[in-house]
C-alpha cells in the first residue's frame, strides 16, 4: 500500500494527476483502497491515460465507477500496429464520452517510423475534430515529434507528458499552447535538463503527473509509483520556482482544469 500523506498535506489545495495508469495490472491487487483513500490524501482529480487498445474498456470503466477519475482514449506509438480504420471509429465514438477528456496517450517514440506517423497524425486529427486536447507521448523522438505538431497540434491545446527535452523546445511547445507535464524526474539528481526547464517555463504551462506506476519520484524512487506522491513534485517544482509547495498545487490544478475542462 502507498503512503498515506502527512496530516498537513490534508488543507491544502487538491492535487490533479494530468497523466496515470491505474487500469495497469501493477494495482490489480490494491486499486480499490488505493484509489479510495485519494481524496482524503489531497488528490482531487485524477486523469488515466489509454496506452493499447485492450485499455480501453478499462478506463472507460475507471472513470464510470469514481467520481474524481477522468479519462483519455487514444494509443501508445508503440501500439499502433494493432489500429486500423475501424477501431479509429471506436475510438471517435469512445471519445465522446462524458468523462472522456483528452485525446492520450499518443505520439511518437525513439525511431522514425511510417506507422507510428500515420497513427500519429490520425489520433491528432481526430482530437482536433471533436474538439479534445491531446496528451503527447514523446521519447528520444524530439525533432519527429516536433515536426508532427508543427503541422498537425497547432490547433490544439494539450500537456507534452513526461517531458525529457532541452528548456528551448519547451518553449516552443508553449508558445504553441502546450502546457510541460512534470512528473517524479524533477527530483531525480540526474534530472538537470527537466529542473532547468521547470525554472524556465511559466508555472502557468506547467502541469502535474506521475505516469504510474511508473517513474515514482525521490524518496521512493524504484517502488511503484501512484499520486500520492506527487507532493515530492510539487515541493521540487516550488524549491525551482522560490514559491510555496502549495502555490505550485494551486496554479498546477487550475491548469489542469483549464486544459481538459473539469
Amino acid at each position: 500500500m502507498d503512503p498515506v500523506l502527512p496530516d498537513h498535506w490534508r488543507i491544502i489545495a487538491m492535487i490533479i494527476d494530468t497523466h496515470a495508469h491505474y487500469d495497469d495490472e501493477q494495482f490489480d491487487a490494491d486499486r480499490e483502497a488505493l484509489l479510495g483513500m485519494m481524496q482524503e490524501n489531497g488528490i482531487g482529480k485524477i486523469v488515466n491515460a489509454s496506452a493499447a487498445i485492450s485499455s480501453w474498456d478499462s478506463v472507460i470503466e475507471l472513470t464510470r465507477r469514481y467520481p474524481f477519475v477522468y479519462g483519455m482514449i487514444g494509443v501508445h506509438p508503440d501500439e499502433v500496429g494493432g489500429l486500423d480504420e475501424e477501431k479509429l471509429f471506436r475510438m471517435e465514438q469512445l471519445l465522446k464520452e462524458e468523462k472522456i477528456v483528452a485525446g492520450g496517450e499518443v505520439g511518437w517514440d525513439q525511431e522514425s517510423h511510417d506507422v507510428q506517423k500515420k497513427w500519429f497524425v490520425r489520433q491528432l486529427e481526430l482530437a482536433e475534430k471533436l474538439g479534445k486536447p491531446v496528451n503527447i507521448h514523446s521519447r528520444d523522438a524530439a525533432a519527429d515529434t516536433m515536426e508532427i505538431m508543427r503541422e498537425y497540434g497547432k490547433r490544439l491545446r494539450g500537456i507534452i507528458h513526461c517531458y525529457s527535452y532541452s528548456p528551448e523546445m519547451a518553449a516552443e511547445y508553449v508558445k504553441m499552447g502546450y502546457s510541460i507535464g512534470i512528473g517524479g524526474v524533477v527530483t531525480f539528481k540526474n534530472g538537470r535538463k527537466l529542473k532547468e526547464t521547470v525554472q524556465e517555463v511559466p508555472i502557468e504551462s506547467l502541469v502535474l503527473e506521475t505516469d504510474c506506476p511508473y517513474l515514482s519520484p525521490e524518496p521512493n524512487r524504484g517502488k511503484r509509483n501512484s499520486s500520492l506522491n506527487l507532493k515530492y513534485v510539487a515541493a521540487a517544482i516550488a524549491e525551482l520556482k522560490g514559491i510555496t509547495p502549495e502555490e505550485v498545487i494551486q496554479i498546477t490544478s487550475e491548469n489542469a482544469e483549464r486544459i481538459y475542462g473539469i
